[in-house]
């Protein structure tokens, strides 16, 4: 019998962090440049960082669109085995020039990321040899209104049993709220609907963070 359900509250969240294992002191760096910024770097949360990271073990190729500052890059590269690769695309050079630096202060040598500096859509559709394939891991995090094109062109360069995962999919609560509105909440209600209901995916959203979805090809 399903029971009541139970949503964590803050209190939870602190309980969540301080039992787990301290972060590298440069994720700290990291949130606090983004915050800092006018306006802010928008990056992944610190929980979602945790569960990123735990589906990043294991995979030696992975994709990443949408760079900003390298936080999330960083979660991955840190959970991937040895010989493990990122590429990682963002148009904004001055921004991942600083991704670098943090990455290369973790420890992460920087033959294990690839930076393409392009727009995604452009970069995919230039054959770049960087972003054939096959990919273990996809993590998506760039505009919202391209998630769906983002998905498209990655799904043949993904291997078998790989991940797919997008990031704002609850979009601080105006996916699950709001209707008819334009731009990135109807783009993201469409991309979560379209892959839920594919029976080609195996799928869910897991309320972490901004809401993270998570699917691999069925």
């Amino acid at each position: 019998m399903q029971d009541d359900g139970y949503l964590p509250d803050a209190l939870d969240i602190a309980y969540i962090e301080a039992a787990s294992r301290p972060v590298d002191p440069v994720f700290t760096a990291i949130e606090a440049a983004a915050q800092a910024e006018q306006p802010r770097v928008p990056i992944l949360d610190r929980a979602a960082g945790r569960v990123l990271a735990v589906l990043a073990a294991g995979r030696s190729r992975i994709v990443e669109v949408g760079t900003a500052f390298g936080y999330s890059t960083l979660w991955m590269a840190l959970a991937q085995p040895p010989g493990g690769r990122i590429v990682t695309i963002d148009p904004d050079a001055n921004r991942t020039a600083r991704a670098r630096g943090w990455w290369r202060e973790a420890g992460v040598a920087d033959r294990r990321i690839t930076v393409v500096s392009r727009a995604a859509l452009d970069a995919f559709g230039a054959d770049d040899a960087a972003l054939r394939g096959p990919f273990d891991l996809a993590f998506i995090d760039a505009l919202k209104d391209e998630y769906a094109r983002y998905l498209e062109v990655i799904r043949p360069r993904l291997a078998p049993h790989g991940l797919v995962v997008a990031d704002n999919v609850l979009w601080s609560g105006r996916v699950a709220r709001e209707r008819g509105v334009a731009g990135s909440t109807d783009a993201l209600q469409a991309f979560n609907a379209a892959v839920l209901g594919d029976p080609a995916w195996h799928a869910a959203i897991l309320p972490v963070g901004d809401g993270l979805l998570v699917a691999t090809p069925a």
